[in-house]
């Protein structure tokens, strides 16, 4: 939709610009922005020098990879939210008497997107068989940016894992994810009450850490836990993502913790792997984000009623309880 908005001086703002504005005001860095909005660093530049020439006032402040916004161009960025609304609903609202095939963009973190999305997803299409999704995989930060940018209507995140950042958008609860601990399968802790009672190998894979590098609050406890229940440990790979850790618990590298969602396969833990209680105390709280505009508008209530359903009968798979050798240490006090 091709919008265009007067300005001072008898220039134009279109849409376009106003959404590479709102993409460089909430992104964490200016490559960041271009790629969410599918630009080249160089293209997005001339996009916001071609504004401010119309415009003729400074939108934004530059420095090293980031843009801030100007006092004008905090007040275009507000201003944006509201107009890119306003044309989102128009489309959804001709979407609904067009009768055609709708698009719905959903962007989440991959254990919910693979484990409880398809089944939602394939229960809401018996009653809108007419409906196309657009799913997508990343990373909290990139989930928050396409529903800013408007690539996405709804997003799948851990509701830790966004702060503030996510304040603007109304979280629609899910479920609370519990942390396991991950061990291979052939590191069987049922019963053992000590290290001593392990051979080398298997004392070695389990003092072998695999730290999911994920800046959060849990960071702390998580760090704290490997401390008192194994003391001995060492990290041998960091990674980005819980699946990446899991995998390598897979592949017989080490242990890791993991909330038990990203331990699934359908309604069954993964092949190669144990799942322990580890008594951490702490949850991941995943949630649905919806913007406030599509809260009421059909069909995106039936979509996230029929999500929050899901996530209420899932089944989660076996999980062993603490082994003794940790319960004898006491990690989750």
């Amino acid at each position: 939709m091709a919008t265009t908005t007067k300005a001072a001086g008898g220039s134009h703002l279109t849409l376009h610009q106003l959404r590479v504005v709102w993409a460089i005001a909430h992104a964490e860095t200016v490559s960041r922005a271009a790629k969410q909005l599918g630009l080249s660093q160089p293209s997005l530049s001339q996009q916001v020098a071609k504004l401010e020439a119309s415009i003729g006032q400074k939108v934004f402040d530059r420095g090293a990879g980031r843009m801030t916004p100007t006092e004008i161009g905090s007040f275009i960025v507000e201003r944006a939210e509201q107009v890119m609304r306003e044309v989102q609903e128009l489309e959804d609202g001709l979407g609904s008497f067009a009768g055609g095939t709708r698009t719905i963009g959903i962007a989440g973190i991959s254990s919910p997107v693979r484990t409880l999305l398809p089944l939602a997803l394939r229960r809401f299409r018996e009653s809108h068989p007419q409906v196309m999704f657009d799913v997508q995989e990343s990373s909290p930060g990139d989930v928050l940016a396409m529903l800013y940018a408007r690539r996405a209507n709804i997003g799948i995140v851990a509701a830790s894992s966004i702060a503030q950042a996510g304040m603007s958008f109304v979280q629609m609860p899910l479920l609370d994810d519990p942390y396991v601990l991950v061990v291979p399968e052939g590191l069987d802790l049922d019963g053992v009450g000590s290290e001593d009672e392990l051979d080398a190998a298997q004392r070695a894979t389990l003092n072998s850490v695999i730290h999911f590098i994920y800046g959060t609050q849990h960071q702390k406890r998580i760090e704290e836990w490997y401390e008192t229940a194994l003391g001995r440990h060492r990290v041998v790979a960091r990674c980005r993502s819980f699946e990446g850790a899991v995998a390598m618990v897979r592949a017989g590298l080490g242990v890791c913790l993991a909330p038990a969602l990203s331990c699934h396969a359908g309604d069954a833990v993964l092949a190669g792997i144990r799942l322990y209680d580890v008594a951490l105390g702490d949850r991941r709280p995943l949630v649905a984000l919806v913007p406030s505009q599509y809260r009421h508008l059909a069909p995106y209530p039936e979509l996230i009623e029929t999500l929050q359903e899901v996530a209420r009968l899932h089944v989660r798979p076996h999980v062993g309880p603490l082994p003794p050798l940790f319960a004898a240490r006491d990690p989750g006090a």
